[in-house]
């Protein structure tokens, strides 16, 4: 009774195995998407967002009819200047890459939170579309106040070619400081020895 047990139990076993290790080889995409925003301001005071995205197929099959739709900017807070907030490619090949980018003029001063875009396509061997979904955005901080650049870029061109000098003047002095001052705890412990 035990051995035709074990044996029962060991053969769910390797047939549990087989038809997870079908699953995993299963040809079907995997689809990565990567979305990227940044500030730009203009002299104008205006400020620009642009957008970029990156579409990545990490699966072992080819997905087809792929289009990407964000509709997180809002009419109201945004004005597209070049392209489009949504592409369709008519595939992507397994291990290929797709990219989409798209600016955009910020019309109100506050912090953009962004939802992800969406992804959809479609696999030969299921009827229903798949749907991906991309990186989340950090929050843009639109139309800041931000202090002016030019005195950060001046402090930061005069930390990088000065920055090694003044590292190396201190640590020199600094060891002087270190040999020329006494040691009083020193010169005490060997006056007591010599008594």
């Amino acid at each position: 009774m035990a051995i035709a047990l074990a044996k029962l139990l060991i053969s769910a076993m390797a047939i549990f195995m087989l038809v997870s290790a079908s699953f995993a080889t299963s040809e079907v995409p995997f689809m990565v998407v990567h979305k990227k925003a940044t500030l730009n301001r203009l002299k104008s005071g205006a400020e620009r967002v642009s957008v970029s995205y990156d579409i990545y197929n990490q699966g072992s099959s080819t997905a087809y009819d792929v289009t990407l739709t964000d509709n997180s900017w809002d009419k109201a807070t945004f004005e597209v200047v070049n392209g489009n907030t949504s592409k369709s490619w008519e595939r992507l090949d397994a291990g290929g890459i797709l990219s989409h980018s798209f600016e955009l003029e910020a019309k109100v001063k506050g912090v953009f939170y962004g939802a992800p875009a969406v992804v959809t396509f479609r696999i030969p061997t299921k009827p229903a579309l798949q749907e991906a979904y991309s990186t989340p955005l950090l929050p843009l901080d639109i139309l800041a106040d931000k202090p002016p650049t030019k005195i950060l870029d001046v402090a930061k061109r005069l930390l990088a070619k000065y920055g090694s000098l003044v590292s190396v003047i201190s640590m020199v002095v600094l060891f002087i400081y270190l040999v020329a001052t006494p040691k009083s705890n020193v010169s005490k412990a060997s006056s007591k020895k010599k008594r």
